[in-house]
């Protein structure tokens, strides 16, 4: 089963365009858009298992340069 989560991202003054271009570039990220409010960036992403979401925050999305902080919104399947 996959597990999805929105990324909501906070950037540095200026970064968010080149923020956005790398995330967009990495394999996991399913879309990126650019938000108002109080988060610059959001990313949907798609993985095999939540440990996999975890490692792609902390390892890559963190890891860019510009980026902020994070907030990691796992998505619950809900059935009717």
């Amino acid at each position: 089963m996959q597990s999805g989560a929105y990324i909501l991202i906070s950037v540095t003054v200026g970064k968010a365009r080149k923020v956005f271009e790398q995330l967009a570039a990495l394999p996991e990220i399913a879309r990126v858009d650019a938000i108002s409010g109080p988060y610059d960036l959001i990313a949907r992403v798609e993985a095999s298992d939540f440990g996999v979401v975890g490692v792609l925050v902390l390892d890559k999305i963190q890891a860019i340069p510009g980026v902020v902080d994070t907030v990691t919104c796992h998505v619950i399947p809900m059935k009717t």
